[in-house]
């Protein structure tokens, strides 16, 4: 509501300095402002027609302008006049004639509509920093509204779920629910449709804990996207800190958005789930010296932004946005924190991701780890207790910061996500390094006190390909981006199976769903904290646009009748995460030791082995091939107590890793590892088990078919007696090359490139399987249940899988380098392989053993 219109004098009372923004109490409206650099300050109040009322601030306390205003309730808009110098040469801008927003506001009304009077120089004359444009703004910018901060939160209580137990689920408010047939259509693209009851239900029925919302602080629709007939989708251009973004509510009341944000947290928590915040505190919404001038620019430009030293009519820029938040100056910081704290302690958020990290460190023109900024996290009483992940890089110089940010904090893993990628599309000598991914990367994170659950392990996100376009295309296709194809990631570490884009052929279409597979698996059950991107789940496309920031429409939105066309995806991944979550051997919370405490398998929490069944050498982490490994984790030597001290034991596991182009023969360990094992992945299968269990003993083979994964379950515990055919030994004088610690820094493949072979079946290294090397199949369910727990849920029979319409699989592009293998996908050339040279290799899995262990 408004305040009502009455004859007498408006009452004006000194109020307090403190808090900044607007602050409603049940009998009036507290305003403070800060600016060090004006002169004169009005607080300007809108009525409902548009009128203005304008009431001078004459108290002023340490730069903060503040009155407190009987009678002004919720609802109210205002907006602020700030008087004092335009010079711009000397990184001034302050402008009377512009209505500007509260920074502070928890709320905001109407739009810009980019005309001419929100610029404070003359639109024609850009190059004349002088010129000027004096007309009233008002009617043309947004409007600050005054919030009523009383809410009723039951017995809502925060999910807290530890970083070791968390699965993040990137989600995007608008496009998560603006084609879901459950939501009414009324409340699609809103915070009431993100805690429609199907929503919810989608997200525990998926297993994921805790949901990370793209940018919801309030932000500005550009007027170069409006000319397009384009718009802001992803959101990455705020201006209002403090308040959640208005198009995202479904009431109509004037600050509403407030509430029902509320109501939405209030719903996750009560269902279990966290809630994340991606902010994007590097920049504001004004841009470069030719932006708009709506808030800090008018109220205090050379306090609120980074200016060039010796140009200061220009922006530091690290973010590629035309400007940086000026995080050397303490009232620039106040903002951010005080920021922090309204959204954990009025909104209940559980955390945020930082957007372009790396320049909220930026004191001086380095990343310093040790900025203020991370000085006043640390020691907050509030935002230090939140989960804190940190996008670890910007555009500038140095900004690459994966590995160095402080203990508090997680990190986007982008070397996760590149080395995965590589290793699925089959570049060589990324072993090593795929295997310290898998395992936390210990040599990132360790070496500052952090913990595996510091790496947030993700293959795709919301700024890239989706999971599918990943395996689907080569190139990046943005032309509807209106930027001729210019914007967006050019080498997007992909492949397209030999045909870009959407395709008939059934073997490239088997071999993309198998991709999709191989990437899942690797990150649900890797070391660390997974990040899935909305609708990777159900093989969500954009059609191979890597950067829809402005499709604010079907090609960015979740297509929900994907849950259906592709439901046996969306089960291999819940399946993936109830298997990541009954066994702890898959989410540790320590680092693995790596090292062998002694000769006996039993006493190791991780082994690494060849093919052939034997431990690794450091020879064997060198060798060029690098397209196959067999991890043995072990749940009997998790270290680690539970919450109440107690052991924690697991079954243990067996991964077989195989990015070869042929299929590979593995040697299933001796029985110093385990008696007997069941196979409980297997994702050449559409649901990623088959329909008939499978078993194998120590010392048996089992035929790890061309790109993909097999992981098989411990049921018949090790035996401290050894056969002699037992594999997975080693002798005692080599003991020092076994195994090295899981800093696999030390032990990088060599970068000389080496041919790979191709198959020769007419070698005697090639022959076919012997018939007692297959095997044992045994007619019996196969369960992901948990150790010591089985009651656990049994999963539903698989589908039989069902057989190829052709017996043609995708041979991978010619390479970049005569050099690199002929067979293997040169996908940084983003071009579009000829599918009559890239689909052409008979698709027999036959038991091909080109891993070359005798090295």
């Amino acid at each position: 509501m408004t305040s009502a219109p009455t004859s007498e004098p408006r009452k004006i009372w000194p109020g307090d300095a403190y808090p900044l923004g607007s602050k409603y109490d049940g009998a009036g409206t507290n305003f403070a402002i800060f600016s060090d650099i004006a002169e004169k300050v009005e607080l300007c109040l809108i009525d409902d027609d548009g009128n203005e009322e304008r009431i001078n601030l004459e108290e002023v306390d340490n730069h903060t302008w503040h009155c407190y205003l009987p009678g002004v309730s919720h609802g109210q808009r205002y907006g602020y006049r700030v008087h004092g110098p335009y010079d711009p040469a000397n990184g001034h801008r302050c402008d009377a004639s512009k209505l500007l927003v509260d920074p502070y506001a928890r709320a905001f009304d109407g739009e810009f509509d980019g005309h001419p009077s929100l610029f404070s120089y003359d639109i024609t004359k850009p190059y004349d920093m002088y010129s000027r444009n004096t007309e009233d703004s008002l009617g043309h910018t947004m409007l600050s509204v005054v919030v009523n901060p009383f809410f009723d939160w039951g017995g809502e209580k925060p999910p807290n779920v530890p970083y070791h137990e968390t699965i993040i689920y990137e989600a995007h408010v608008k496009g998560m629910t603006m084609t879901h047939p459950e939501v009414p259509e009324d409340l699609r693209g809103t915070y009431a449709g993100m805690a429609h009851p199907e929503v919810i239900k989608y997200f525990k029925e998926l297993g994921v804990t805790t949901i990370e919302l793209m940018p919801v602080h309030q932000f500005l629709q550009d007027d170069r996207l409006r000319e397009l007939g384009l718009r802001n989708y992803w959101g990455y251009n705020t201006f209002g800190f403090f308040a959640p973004h208005q198009d995202y509510a479904a009431s109509i009341e004037v600050g509403g958005a407030v509430n029902e944000f509320k109501s939405m947290v209030r719903t996750f928590h009560e269902a279990g789930l966290e809630v994340i915040l991606d902010v994007v505190y590097n920049h504001t919404a004004e841009g470069n010296h030719l932006g708009p001038t709506i808030a800090f620019r008018g109220i205090d430009n050379d306090s609120y932004y980074r200016l060039v030293d010796d140009s200061k009519a220009h922006y530091m820029d690290y973010t590629g946005t035309g400007n940086s938040l000026n995080v050397r100056d303490p009232h620039s910081l106040q903002m951010i924190m005080d920021s922090l704290r309204y959204w954990v302690e009025e909104m209940h958020v559980d955390g945020f991701r930082f957007d372009l990290a790396s320049t909220l460190a930026r004191e001086l023109h380095d990343v310093d780890r040790l900025a203020t900024f991370f000085d006043l996290v640390q020691q907050d009483p509030v935002v230090s207790r939140v989960k804190l992940i940190a996008e670890p890089w910007d555009v500038g110089e140095g900004g690459y910061q994966v590995g160095n940010f402080p203990t508090l904090w997680a990190e986007w893993n982008g070397k996760y996500r590149d080395t995965v990628r590589d290793f699925w599309r089959g570049e060589p000598s990324t072993l090593g390094e795929f295997a310290s991914r898998l395992t936390g990367s210990s040599d990132l994170y360790a070496h500052n006190g952090r913990r595996p659950t510091a790496s947030i392990n993700f293959v795709t996100a919301h700024d890239g390909f989706t999971l599918n376009d990943l395996v689907s295309y080569n190139s990046k296709h943005n032309l509807a981006n209106g930027e001729d194809d210019r914007d967006g990631e050019s080498h997007n570490r992909s492949w397209n199976c030999g045909v870009e884009g959407p395709t008939d052929d059934p073997a490239i279409n088997q071999l993309r769903d198998q991709q999709r597979r191989n990437f899942l698996t690797t990150l649900l059950l890797s070391q660390g904290t997974p990040m899935i991107a909305h609708g990777d789940e159900i093989a969500r496309t954009q059609q191979g646009n890597n950067n829809v920031y402005c499709q604010d429409n079907e090609l960015s939105w979740i297509n929900w009748d994907f849950v259906n066309t592709n439901a046996d995806l969306l089960e291999f991944t819940k399946r993936l995460i109830r298997i990541r979550k009954n066994h702890p051997v898959f989410r540790r919370r320590r680092f693995l030791a790596g090292d062998p405490f002694g000769f006996d398998a039993a006493d190791r929490d991780i082994a690494w082995l060849v093919p052939s069944g034997r431990l690794m050498t450091q020879g064997d982490w060198e060798f060029a091939f690098g397209k196959s490994l067999m991890v043995y984790l072990n749940g009997r030597s998790i270290v680690e107590p539970d919450r109440r001290g107690q052991k924690v034991e697991d079954d243990s596991f067996l991964l077989m890793f195989n990015a070869h182009y042929d299929s590979i023969d593995f040697t299933i360990p001796g029985k110093q590892f385990g008696v007997s094992w069941k196979l409980i992945v297997d994702t050449t299968e559409a649901t990623g088990y088959p329909a008939e269990a499978k078993h194998v003993s120590a010392n048996g083979s089992i035929t790890v078919p061309a790109r993909s994964i097999i992981i098989l379950q411990q049921i018949e515990l090790p035996t401290a007696e050894a056969d002699a055919e037992d594999h997975g030994t080693v002798d005692q004088k080599s003991v020092g090359e076994v195994s090295a610690p899981l800093n696999l820094t030390v032990m990088q493949p060599t970068q000389e490139p080496v041919a790979e072979p191709e198959p020769a079946v007419d070698t005697e290294e090639q022959q076919e399987p012997k018939a007692e090397a297959e095997p044992e199949v045994k007619a019996e369910a196969e369960t992901e249940a948990a150790p010591q727990q089985p009651e656990s849920e049994e999963p539903k029979p698989a589908k039989p899988a069902k057989p190829a319409k052709s017996t043609k699989s995708a041979k991978p592009a010619k390479p970049a380098k005569p050099t690199e293998p002929a067979t293997e996908p040169a996908v940084d050339k983003q071009e579009t392989p000829d599918p009559a040279t890239t689909v052409d290799k008979p698709d027999d899995y036959s038991a091909k053993n080109n891993y070359g262990d005798e090295s």
